[in-house]
């Protein structure tokens, strides 16, 4: 599975600390297994939970996953 980042997620990750930042990295290459649900109002998109993090992502082709955000939780959805 080929995994791609935004501009937003990439920027979000290089400001986390090492322990958090390794955390999320195993996580989104997990996909799809963990805790993952579909956002409501939003057609294809997803959220992965790890933690008080919440991770947005897609999948707009086969075998791609685009993550779109990464953020903690009282802040991902504003704007979606």
């Amino acid at each position: 599975m080929n995994i791609q980042y935004a501009k937003q997620a990439v920027k979000t990750i290089n400001e986390l600390d090492r322990p958090t930042k390794q955390r999320i990295k195993e996580a989104i290459e997990k996909i799809p297994q963990g805790d993952i649900r579909p956002l409501k109002g939003s057609k294809g998109s997803f959220r992965l939970r790890i933690g008080d993090w919440r991770i947005l992502f897609s999948y707009p082709g086969k075998n791609i996953v685009l993550v779109e955000k990464i953020a903690p939780r009282g802040e991902v959805y504003k704007g979606v």
